[in-house]
């Protein structure tokens, strides 16, 4: 409510100035109206603007009165007298253009700058497997990944690519990748952030990692060779898979669970069953229980690359 009680103010009170204490005409009014409107609209406009973006535009409206002064001090020393007479008639309009020419730079550049001012506050860039799989924005909620999210524009535009294939499979995890990227910047536990610093590279593992080492950040990913390119570049290097494997549940052998046999194994009276987190257990005898929950007992335990078996006999 006190926001609009000044900008009613605001257009109430400088025709009000205006008429009465310039001129008593109806050019008074519209003019005092129309510095109200230019009040309330820079008012609205620093209110959207985050402090960051009125910086580097402050920065660069510095940068061009700098060259502005650089020429002036440089023209007037040492040019001859035609170029010093063109920049006295000139100079007003010359020094202005230099000024939004600084201005308009930082707004071209202002991801680029933004993207710097958040080096070393926690960045995480996310990759492209990691926007596919999804498991990213249930670890954001709970708050087991905070700082803020980095999603390079390279990575967006290949799901964009993905999402437009004629590939059935490929569309699909396009689109889901662009939906992890919208959720993502819809959660209140993290800030998101997009840049649009594309380092060389020769694919896009190495352009992930080269990125998160410009800016100090950490990747978060679940592709095995984004682990080997990280440290080859010495970045920290988050991998979801890596997180699943090591909080599975620790069994060992000797030790009983209850477990539900859902189907028949290959040998001979074999059962299967598997943990809450899809570990496979080959239960010998337990062909009979299927469809039943039964005690057994852990009794080995084989650690292959595609994952872990459980072996176990019934009780």
């Amino acid at each position: 409510m006190p926001i609009w009680i000044f900008r009613i103010s605001t257009l109430v009170a400088f025709p009000f100035l205006t008429y009465n204490y310039i001129d008593k005409d109806i050019m008074s009014l519209l003019g005092g109206l129309l510095c109200g409107a230019i009040v309330l609209a820079g008012e609205v406009l620093f209110k959207r603007l985050r402090l960051i973006k009125i910086m580097i535009a402050c920065s660069g409206l510095l940068l061009g009165y700098m060259l502005y002064v650089f020429f002036d001090y440089g023209l007037m020393k040492f040019a001859n007298e035609t170029v010093a007479g063109f920049w006295g008639r000139y100079e007003s309009n010359i020094e202005i253009g230099l000024l939004v020419f600084g201005v308009l730079v930082s707004i071209f550049k202002a991801r680029d700058l933004e993207g710097l001012s958040y080096r070393g506050c926690h960045l995480k860039v996310a990759d492209l497997s990691s926007l596919m799989d999804g498991r990213i924005v249930d670890l954001c909620e709970i708050n087991f990944l905070s700082g803020i999210i980095v999603l390079p524009v390279f990575v967006m535009d290949e799901l964009n690519k993905m999402a437009a294939s004629k590939d059935p499979l490929e569309r699909a995890r396009g689109r889901r990748g662009l939906d992890v990227a919208s959720r993502l910047q819809e959660l209140k536990e993290i800030g998101v952030r997009i840049t649009n610093k594309t380092p060389k590279a020769q694919d896009n593992a190495e352009r992930v990692v080269k990125l998160a080492k410009s800016l100090g950040a950490e990747v978060v990913t679940l592709d095995f060779n984004v682990n080997k390119v990280g440290s080859l570049y010495d970045v920290t290097v988050l991998n979801i898979a890596d997180l699943a494997t090591a909080l599975k549940p620790v069994v060992l052998p000797g030790e009983t669970m209850s477990l539900f046999i859902m189907k028949d194994g290959k040998e001979k009276e074999q059962g299967i069953g598997y943990l809450d987190d899809g570990t496979m257990v080959v239960v010998e005898d337990g062909r009979k229980y299927i469809g039943k929950r039964a005690e057994v007992s852990v009794y080995s335990i084989l650690q292959t690359s595609s994952g872990r078996m459980i072996f176990a006999r019934t009780k």
